[in-house]
C-alpha cells in the first residue's frame, strides 16, 4: 500500500512516500525560514500562500525521483491539525483533490501522532508502549503511548512550550529568526552558571512544566546592564542549561510513572544536541531505553505524516471503515480526543 503524505501545518511543505513492506521510499521539505525572517515570526498569510506554490511541484519531483507514478497511490495522507488554518487548507484541499481524482482514501491526520509515531521511522524502532517527550515550538507534553491512537497525556506545560521559551529568549539577545537554533549555537560558546536562572517546577511533585518565567528571568537580567558578547553567550548556555535540566528530570519522572523501560524524545526540540546527550546519559544510568527520530524527521516534515497514515489506512481497511465525503481542518485539537485505530 503507497502512501502520499503531505504536510503544511505551519511553515514547512514537506511530502513523502511510505509503504509497509518497502518502507520510505522518499521525501522532500521546503522550508520557509527565508520567507518569514524578516518579519522576526511566522506570519500566517505567507505561510499559506507559500505552500500552494510549493506542494504540487514537491510532490511531481517526489515521484520523479522515486519512480512512482499518481496511478500507483493507494492513500494521500494529510495533517489536518493543529496548526495555521490556511496553512492547513492548503494540504487538505490537495490530498482530496488528488484522492477524488484517483478514487483512493485521503485520510486527515493528527499533526502530534506523526511526531509521537517519527521515531519508529528509525532502525531500531521502539516497541509499543513506551512514554514519549514531545517537545517543539508549540507544545510540550509527556505521553505513555500504548498504540496507535491509544495515548494519555502525563503532564504538559501550564503556559509557554519549551520551543517558546527559546524563541522568546533568543529575540531578547538580538538573535535571529528562527530563534532556537541560533540561541543553541550561541550557547556553544557560553558557560551555563555565570548567570543564574530558575529551574521551574522542577520540584513540583508532578509531571507538568512552566517555561514562561525563563523569559521574563532573562528579561530582569538584562533590564540591569546591557550585554556584552561574553554575557550575551552565557545566558543563552543558562537558558539551554535550564530547560534541559527540566525537560530531562521530568522525562525521566515519566519513565518511572508509567513502569516503563522506554522513551521516545520527538518534536523540533527533540533536536537539540545538549537534551539529547542528558536524556542519553540519564537513561544509562536508570536503565532505560531511548530513542529520538534522525534529525530530519525532528521538525515537521511529510515522512511522518505518510507513515502514520499508512497505519491509520491499514487498520481502516481491515476493519471496513469508510472514507467520509468532505473535509475540514482542526486548527486546535486535544491528541486525546483521537480515536484508536480502528
Amino acid at each position: 500500500m503507497l502512501v502520499l503524505g503531505i504536510e503544511t501545518s505551519c511553515d514547512e511543505s514537506g511530502v513523502a512516500l511510505y509503504d509497509p513492506d518497502r518502507g520510505l521510499l522518499g521525501h522532500l521539505l521546503h522550508s520557509q525560514v527565508a520567507v518569514h525572517a524578516e518579519y522576526g515570526g511566522v506570519v500566517p498569510e505567507l505561510a499559506s500562500r507559500d505552500h500552494v506554490r510549493r506542494v504540487l511541484p514537491l510532490t511531481r519531483e517526489l515521484l520523479r525521483r522515486t519512480g512512482a507514478r499518481l496511478e500507483d497511490l493507494d492513500g494521500v495522507a494529510y495533517t489536518q491539525g493543529p496548526g495555521l488554518a490556511g496553512a492547513l487548507l492548503v494540504g487538505a484541499s490537495i490530498a482530496h483533490g488528488l484522492a477524488y481524482a484517483r478514487g483512493i482514501p485521503a485520510i486527515g491526520l493528527h499533526h502530534l501522532e506523526g511526531h509521537l509515531l517519527s521515531a519508529r521511522l528509525a532502525a531500531p524502532a521502539p516497541d509499543f508502549p513506551f512514554v514519549a517527550l514531545l517537545v517543539s515550538g508549540g507544545h510540550t507534553q509527556l505521553m505513555r503511548v500504548a498504540g496507535v491512537g491509544d495515548y494519555e497525556l502525563l503532564g504538559e506545560t501550564v503556559d509557554d512550550a519549551a520551543g517558546e521559551a527559546f524563541d522568546k529568549t533568543a529575540k531578547l539577545l538580538g538573535l535571529g529568526y528562527p530563534g532556537g537554533p541560533a540561541l543553541a549555537k550561541l550557547a556553544e560558546t557560553g558557560t551555563p552558571g555565570r548567570v543564574k536562572l530558575p529551574r521551574p517546577m522542577l520540584g513540583s511533585g508532578d509531571l507538568n512544566f512552566s517555561f514562561s518565567g525563563l523569559k521574563t528571568a532573562v528579561l530582569t537580567l538584562l533590564s540591569r546592564r546591557v550585554p556584552d558578547a561574553a554575557m550575551r553567550a552565557d545566558i543563552a548556555a543558562e537558558i539551554q542549561a535550564a530547560i534541559v535540566d527540566v525537560l530531562a528530570a521530568k522525562a525521566v519522572a515519566a519513565v518511572e510513572h508509567a513502569g516503563l523501560r522506554r522513551l521516545v524524545v520527538a518534536g523540533g526540540v527533540g533536536a537539540n544536541r545538549l537534551l539529547r546527550a542528558r536524556i542519553s546519559a540519564l537513561a544509562r544510568k536508570n536503565g532505560f531505553e531511548v530513542y529520538y527520530p534522525p534529525l530530519e524527521f525532528c521538525t515537521d516534515n511529510g515522512a511522518m505524516i505518510a507513515y502514520a497514515g499508512a497505519l491509520r489506512l491499514a487498520a481502516n481497511r481491515l476493519a471496513g471503515v469508510r472514507p467520509q465525503a468532505g473535509f475540514s481542518v482542526r486548527p486546535r485539537w486535544d491528541l486525546e480526543e483521537l480515536p484508536a485505530a480502528a
